[in-house]
């Protein structure tokens, strides 16, 4: 139906979430009692669009089609302001309220009328049916460029915020003493005032339809329309003209320099041709009270999260950025060449008791375009109001590089991962706490901090699925490198993993913490499962691609597969920069390369690059001194003399320099620890035995050789360790012992994999402490087996690296 007045399409438009309409359909009969009242108001007919189709939970993106276009070239807009129509995800506000807004600002009349008694409305006619929150009403007021005056169909009673029904069962219980009946009849007269103004035509001034967002002016003396006096205008005009042509001149040189800008940078800039790479710069703290930084990360650590599970971007993990934490940031094209991506997201956001303020905008690196930007202001009164935002800059940075977002993935980005406020509160206390323990060369307290936040989460929620994956991590942490040898190893850990998956199975984190169990108990083919199924959650996943290449594909020999090992190793590298990228060069990338499949000179590559990122002292360019190592593990014993790894090293370093009795020394200190020789080292015992051998302790040496024996079989029976470790361990100490029979029964289990290991055919081929035996027609035999695996794999890897220009 056509509105009265030409050109337009109809005369109002009620626009509404459809989650208003639900039960009670209030909207539905509010439209139905206001068309009721319009026929006694108006002589005409007046024309009401009103969709009952479903539009809400359409993403903010969604082109609005053609017949909605025409639909909103209407003369009033009512939107029905509840709770949530205040939302910029909602199609309602922004593809209804906004737009309506800005078609009028450009049609003939103008968003504000003129009325005939001289009073100014404006052509949004908002109906309230619950009270605001201060965020909202800023909201509302600052879109619509005046002050939010809507008549109320709110009930108001002592804890009451709903909409006042047609029929009350109480209507002198309301404390504004409103009538249904009676707000009806001022919607229609409001509605009556401003169709008339428009017909006739009277609506604004040729000055005021250019003035739309200017407050009225007092009028003085003089002229009328100015308030100014008569001697002033002549000059006032001559004024207006020099600073008319002025402004001309410069609006058509700024207008041609910026389409030179726009034309020249179109030339070179076409974000579908770009790699989707990006990195998510540590959000800035605006807050007066810094421990809201907590509050901060989160809101950061979640965008980045929501950006990791898109498969067609490549997204860096966080701590490859904290170098940009609270230092001057070098410009964009700077950050982005070092970090290796063409796109940048940075934020900044305050929070100040319940409420909270997030600015994030999205950068072009090569130009520093700004792609996108919005500012976000919420009241926090339930978790959507925080996991909603993080959804939505997701989608909204997707939607702008022309990503493409999966039913499935837009789905587990919008998830709500709990309800409760303080148990969303104390988890991002948790997470950061987390954080700090890494940061802070595994600072215990940080970790037992993080754990004790985690718990106060799920006692608000006893089904917060990443809760139970902090706990996961925090438990696995604390207890390694204890009762390795025991039945209930690491169970916990493992439990709250499961619990974890149970509340949410697609949790990539809690795969990964539930694969980093399976992978320390020997458990290769479930840990491969997990690793997979962390990687499917989430396509950016750095750790798990390092994991599953590294040790699974590269050091279980069971597993051995270098070439895929490596594929998944350099894939992880490609999603980190920093000190974890540094991390994998060096003890994933380098390490596969000398110690397991035979590349000496790529392990040295990969070391000195890893070097340049994070100048470490402990990892000095290849190779290093003796007094270096030593040297760097004296350092980490004085940060840490709780570390028997630190102990154990430095005893076999000296051990090695043929310094027996400064290996002693540590030794001694191991054995200080209670329960010591149950530590998941591998050979830990029989290193020990060795030292009191080298000193000439027999008896002392033979105890624990004994200890080593009892502990691989152990494991052997409990499947802990990864693939031959326990049978070399084996090996090394029967030869030791002088049971030549035990020595072979080992060695033929080290040589039965498909690949045999750099490091292990060197130990096989050079003798060592199988010195004994090594000329023995059997042992050559074991030898050689062992040496055409070697060499087949190595050249598969050779040829690999050529076809992929690496070698």
């Amino acid at each position: 139906m056509a509105s009265i007045i030409p050109g337009f399409e109809y005369d109002i438009f009620i626009s509404y979430r459809q989650k208003d309409n639900k039960g009670d359909r209030w909207v539905s009969e509010f439209v139905e009692a206001l068309k009721t009242e319009l026929e006694s108001t108006f002589k005409d007919e007046i024309s009401v669009y009103f969709d009952i189709s479903p539009h809400d939970g359409l993403l903010e993106t969604h082109d609005v089609d053609a017949s909605l276009k025409e639909k909103l070239k209407c003369l009033i807009f009512i939107p029905i302001l509840s709770r949530t129509y205040c939302d910029p995800r909602s199609f309602a506000w922004e593809h209804e309220f906004k737009a309506f807004i800005e078609g009028a600002l450009q049609d003939q009349f103008g968003l504000k009328v003129k009325l005939p008694g001289g009073n100014v409305a404006n052509r949004v006619l908002p109906v309230r049916i619950h009270d605001f929150n201060t965020f909202d009403v800023e909201l509302f007021e600052s879109t619509i460029g005046g002050v939010l005056r809507g008549i109320d169909f709110i009930y108001k009673s002592a804890g009451v915020n709903r909409p006042l029904r047609a029929n009350e069962d109480h209507p002198q219980d309301n404390l504004n003493k409103t009538y249904y009946r009676d707000q009806i009849n001022k919607v229609a007269n409001s509605i009556e005032e401003i169709i008339s103004s428009l017909a006739t035509g009277q609506s604004k001034t040729g000055e005021e339809k250019t003035k739309q967002w200017e407050p009225e002016r007092e009028t003085g003396k003089g002229d009328k329309r100015k308030g100014l006096p008569r001697k002033a205008i002549s000059n006032q005009k001559s004024r207006k003209w020099l600073i008319m042509m002025i402004s001309l001149v410069m609006f058509f040189a700024g207008a041609f320099a910026v389409y030179k800008i726009v034309k020249s940078g179109n030339k070179s800039f076409d974000i579908t041709k770009l790699e989707k790479s990006i990195a998510v710069l540590p959000f800035v703290n605006d807050s007066p009270d810094q421990e809201n930084t907590y509050f901060i990360n989160g809101l950061m650590e979640e965008i980045l999260n929501n950006l990791q599970k898109i498969k067609d971007f490549r997204v860096l993990s966080r701590t490859s950025t904290e170098q940009y934490r609270g230092t001057a940031r070098p410009t964009m094209p700077e950050i982005g060449k070092k970090l290796n991506v063409n796109f940048i997201v940075e934020g900044s956001g305050q929070k100040i008791g319940n409420k909270f303020v997030l600015r994030v905008q999205l950068i072009a690196v090569h130009n520093e375009r700004h792609l996108w930007g919005e500012s976000y202001t919420r009241e926090i009164r339930e978790t959507s109001d925080i996991i909603g935002i993080q959804s939505q800059v997701a989608q909204n940075i997707a939607a702008e590089l022309k990503a493409t977002i999966t039913p499935e993935e837009k789905q587990f980005i919008e998830k709500t991962y709990t309800t409760d406020l303080t148990a969303l509160d104390f988890y991002q206390r948790g997470d950061d706490e987390l954080g700090k323990y890494y940061s802070d060369n595994n600072n215990i307290q940080a970790l037992k901090r993080a754990e004790e936040m985690y718990y106060k989460a799920l006692e608000y929620d006893s089904t917060f699925a990443m809760a139970y994956s902090g706990l996961s991590e925090v438990v696995f942490k604390r207890h390694l490198h204890k009762s390795f040898y025991s039945q209930n190893y690491l169970d916990s850990a493992l439990m709250l993993a499961n619990r974890a998956l149970s509340f949410d199975d697609h949790l990539a984190i809690g795969y990964f913490y539930r694969g980093n169990y399976y992978l320390a108990t020997g458990n290769s083919e479930q840990a491969i499962q997990d690793f997979e199924k962390a990687i499917q959650c989430d396509p950016n996943f750095s750790g798990a691609y390092s994991y599953l290449g590294y040790h699974i594909y590269i050091t279980d020999s069971n597993y051995a597969d270098f070439v895929k090992g490596l594929q998944y190793i350099y894939k992880a590298v490609s999603l980190e920069h920093g000190k974890d990228r540094a991390w994998t060069l060096r003890d994933k990338l380098g390490d596969a390369y000398g110690g397991f499949i035979g590349f000496p000179e790529k392990k040295k590559y990969y070391y000195d690059e890893a070097f340049k990122l994070d100048n470490d002292s402990g990892y000095l360019k290849n190779p290093k001194t003796d007094e270096e190592v030593i040297k760097s593990l004296k350092e980490s014993y004085v940060r840490d003399s709780n570390n028997i790894s630190n102990l154990y090293a430095l005893a076999g370093e000296y051990s090695n320099l043929g310094q027996y009795k400064e290996s002693l020394k540590y030794v001694k200190k191991i054995e200080k620890f209670p329960n010591v020789q149950v530590t998941p080292i591998k050979g830990f015992c029989g290193g020990i035995g060795d030292v009191y051998l080298k000193n000439g302790f027999k008896e002392e040496s033979n105890k624990w050789f004994n200890k080593q024996v009892k502990m691989s079989e152990e494991s052997l029976k409990l499947g802990r360790y990864l693939g031959i470790g326990a049978n070399l361990d084996l090996a090394i100490v029967y030869a030791k012992l002088g049971n030549k029979a035990k020595v072979y029964e080992n060695l033929k289990i080290l040589a039965r994999p498909r690949v045999c290991q750099y490091w292990l055919f060197g130990l096989v081929k050079e003798g060592g402490v199988f010195g004994s035996i090594r000329n023995e027609p059997e042992y050559q035999e074991i030898l050689k087996e062992m040496e055409a695996k070697y060499q087949a794999e190595h050249e598969r890897v050779r040829k690999w690296l050529e076809e992929q220009g690496m070698l």
